[in-house]
């Protein structure tokens, strides 16, 4: 190489920058990453304590990292180049058969899941009511033929046997139901939830093991897709942007006589089942039941009919709508946001009070290994 060609080489690289230093400097910080849906790091506050001590320099170099100008395109670029260079992954997210993103699954921790097994078995002992519980596999067991040889995805299935032979509940059989039907729709490509559709077959293997009769056809729904233009979390953590996004399809309407009543700041505050607000922002599957929240209650006109407290993660919200033609009153519980007063008394004193008829707990297989929340189903 020439000198005046290395001098043309440090010029540039200089130039570049200098470019980047400058742009940098001009841009305005981002509150908030639509497309990874999470809050940036911002410009730490300085003090000699901190500096001393290396937090400020730690979070300057995750203000720095977070605030890069054009982050998203270079986030773009990096998992496009892993890819063509014959990985397989980025970030732990898999790209199967084109379209689909998935991580793959970690048998959780067996101490933990031991804990979160022995709380429903105790549930299940003194609770005075019938209890169902319900795993509902992720995509990655039931599509493992499209993931990468070799690819990191422990079995699923013998999660949930372990779970189930150890529960001494009523168990439910969300594995079979969805393999029937593993081809269809059922999850989203971007998002690690269920579609509806998803939860439609999920509502059918409820209703049998619930009693719960004969539901309607599948063709017997009005369906509609209310967008088309939803990008899930998978999808915001893995920086594969050419994805397509995933449409979003209601099934049921909320009907006329039917009431939710939001407890998310501990007073009821009346709301709807599908609140179409967050169409308009990045997390659209909150639409579902609102999102995260301690606890709702879905009030119907079926008086004669039981009554029902479900605990459970985010799945559950787009199932709920199913579920309003076979009971009178619907208490639905997340743990993440609801212990503090679990922890004040029980689930069975809860039971009691509200005059629950059944019980059903229903998480994610991969939410049921890692909530540390569960063991208060025990107390």
């Amino acid at each position: 190489m020439t000198k005046k060609a290395s001098w043309v080489q440090i010029v540039t690289f200089c130039l570049f920058i200098a470019l980047f230093f400058v742009l940098n400097l001009a841009l305005p910080d981002i509150s908030f990453s639509e497309r990874e849906n999470r809050e940036l790091a911002q410009m730490p506050d300085f003090s000699f304590g901190s500096l001393f001590s290396g937090k400020y320099t730690e979070r300057f170099e995750s203000y720095t990292t977070d605030q890069f100008a054009f982050r998203d395109t270079w986030t773009t670029m990096k998992a496009a180049c892993e890819l063509s260079l014959g990985k397989k992954e980025n970030k732990g997210v898999y790209v199967c058969g084109g379209e689909l993103l998935t991580e793959g699954y970690k048998t959780p921790d067996a101490k933990l899941l031991d804990t979160n097994i022995s709380a429903i078995r105790a549930l299940s002992e003194n609770a005075g009511v019938p209890v169902y519980f319900a795993l509902i596999p992720g995509v990655s067991e039931l599509r493992s033929d499209l993931l990468p040889r070799n690819a990191p995805n422990d079995s699923q299935k013998e999660t949930i046997d372990y779970c189930y032979s150890n529960s001494g509940a009523v168990n439910v059989d969300m594995l079979g139901a969805l393999s029937a039907h593993k081809d269809e729709y059922i999850y989203y490509r971007t998002d690690h939830h269920w579609t509806s559709l998803g939860a439609y077959y999920g509502y059918a293997a409820l209703a049998e093991s619930m009693g719960l009769g004969e539901i309607p056809p599948i063709d017997s729904y009005k369906r509609r897709v209310v967008s088309d233009e939803f990008y899930g979390t998978v999808y915001s953590k893995s920086g594969i942007s050419w994805i397509r996004p995933d449409s979003i399809e209601l099934f049921v309407p909320q009907h006329e006589t039917t009431r939710i009543t939001n407890y998310s700041n501990g007073e009821p505050v009346v709301t709807a089942m599908y609140n179409f607000d967050f169409l308009e922002k990045k997390d659209k599957y909150s639409m579902f039941m609102g999102g995260n929240t301690p606890l709702l209650t879905v009030t119907t006109e079926n008086e004669d009919a039981p009554s029902l407290l479900v605990i459970r993660d985010s799945y559950f919200d787009s199932l709920t709508p199913f579920l309003q033609d076979d009971f009178s009153d619907i208490h639905i519980m997340d743990l993440r946001y609801y212990k503090t007063q679990i922890m004040n008394s029980s689930i069975k004193e809860y039971v009691e009070k509200n005059d629950i008829d059944e019980v059903l707990v229903c998480y994610s297989v991969n939410n049921f290994g890692t909530d540390t929340n569960i063991f208060l189903l025990g107390q």
